[in-house]
């Protein structure tokens, strides 16, 4: 779709509009504030793309919940081996999602504070899902 000067649509074939006129400066305020919040959309979706899957977003839930835990709790928590929860821990510490703390020879993951915050509203969805089961 697109608008010329005088607000008409141009629409592709298998596209239909009902708008007679396009208000020019709401869609130039949403292009705007969208460009001003381009590295907030850029974190985000970095998050969600490896959140997507159900193994790391339950890993991020409980090191949301418990604070930090290392990946044999998590192993046991979710039943899985060491080394397919390590390969998840490893994508996330890539992409700075969580962090890792050494004490003696064992590393605990936290969620890096940052990110801690964009996930929180997930997560309490999460909760009130099951509290509403519960009811």
């Amino acid at each position: 779709m697109r608008y010329g000067s005088t607000n008409k649509v141009t629409m592709d074939k298998n596209q239909s509009c009902i708008r007679v006129l396009a208000d020019e400066v709401q869609i130039q305020q949403c292009k705007e504030n969208l460009e001003e919040n381009k590295e907030s959309f850029g974190k985000l979706s970095s998050i969600l793309n490896l959140a997507g899957n159900e193994v790391r977003l339950k890993i991020l839930y409980l090191l949301e919940q418990e604070g930090q835990l290392c990946p044999c709790d998590l192993s046991d928590i979710l039943g899985m081996s060491i080394p397919a929860i390590s390969q998840h821990i490893r994508k996330m510490k890539d992409r700075n999602i969580i962090t890792g703390k050494r004490s003696g020879q064992t590393i605990f993951y936290a969620i890096n504070e940052e990110h801690l915050e964009l996930l929180k509203p997930l997560f309490q969805e999460i909760t009130v899902g099951d509290k509403k089961e519960m009811i």
